[in-house]
């Protein structure tokens, strides 16, 4: 399928191997993002705080304080620019092309100075193995406008099927969101029991942040570009603490597997993208692998749940 063709399908193809280098750079963009808003704001229960949100344009922070005013940094992956924009009327643009990690966090930081906005984050990279601080990570430098604009159409459609299953749920619930940490985007049910004490150990983020987080029982579901363990794009689902029999559940479609080494359910984007129906196909991963967490874990879904209301 051409390039032209794929720019007018909702959810375009995603090789990872295409845009690998792309995806990496770009990971680290948001996380010095991710940490300026997490220096700015206050803390809120389970790291809801630093987290991103998906826009019809790309990605923001949402307004960040800075004493009486508020500023905001929006990447936009139509025009390729990322913009911070402040309540008392001020702007800069960054235009995103091929630039070092180094060279994003310099001119970022010297656009906030600018502003009047002064901030000091932690450079070292979260949740990656072997990180590079930011002012000197020369080493990621891709940026492919054709992917990153086609990654951010697939979390757009994956926001807006999230959006749908999370509006089944009244019990707690966060919001659908970005984690720049782990790349990836997510929304978690919560039983509302809490839960023993998580084991930690992931690369490069305080034990306190990740027991915190998993403190209360959860069901999260999310979607994943690629890297690391897997070679591909991949829709994910998982449950702390792991029910007895979870990695056993039958969950839908066909596709969807059990995940030895992660130990979560994974379906990959591509099952979904050529499926008949692709959000249908995403829904029933959603509702069949919380089904299988909540029933073995024999949460209250009596009380949790509620149909879908019909628009007014």
């Amino acid at each position: 399928m051409s390039i032209q063709t794929q720019s007018q399908v909702a959810w375009p193809e995603l090789p990872y191997a295409a845009w690998s280098h792309t995806c990496q750079t770009l990971h680290l963009w948001t996380q010095v993002v991710g940490k300026i808003r997490l220096a700015k704001s206050p803390w809120i229960n389970h790291s809801w705080h630093v987290t991103l949100y998906v826009t019809t344009r790309g990605l923001t922070t949402s307004p960040i304080p800075d004493g009486q005013r508020q500023f905001q940094i929006d990447f936009d992956f139509i025009e390729h620019r990322l913009l911070v924009s402040v309540s008392d009327g001020q702007t800069r643009i960054l235009p995103l092309d091929p630039m070092s990690v180094a060279d994003f966090y310099a001119q970022l930081m010297g656009l906030l100075a600018e502003l009047g906005i002064s901030v000091q984050i932690h450079e070292l990279p979260n949740e990656m193995p072997d990180p590079i601080p930011f002012s000197q990570d020369g080493v990621h430098a891709a940026y492919d406008a054709e992917y990153a604009n086609r990654y951010w159409r697939v979390l757009l459609q994956t926001d807006r099927v999230f959006h749908a299953f999370r509006a089944r749920f009244t019990g707690k619930c966060s919001p659908v969101h970005f984690f720049w940490g782990s790349n990836d985007l997510a929304v978690t049910r919560f039983s509302g029991r809490p839960a023993p004490p998580h084991p930690g150990g992931v690369p490069h983020l305080p034990d306190s942040v990740t027991r915190e987080a998993y403190s209360q029982e959860v069901s999260s579901a999310g979607f994943w570009p690629g890297g690391g363990p897997i070679d591909h794009a991949a829709f994910y689902s998982y449950a702390y603490p792991v029910p007895a029999g979870f990695g056993n559940a039958e969950v839908q479609p066909a596709g969807a597997s059990f995940h030895d080494t992660l130990g979560e359910f994974l379906l990959p984007y591509d099952a979904v993208r050529a499926a008949a129906d692709p959000d249908a196909t995403l829904l029933a991963f959603l509702q069949s692998t919380y089904e299988a967490a909540a029933d073995l874990a024999g949460w209250d879904r009596a009380s949790l749940e509620r149909e879908p209301i019909p628009p007014i």
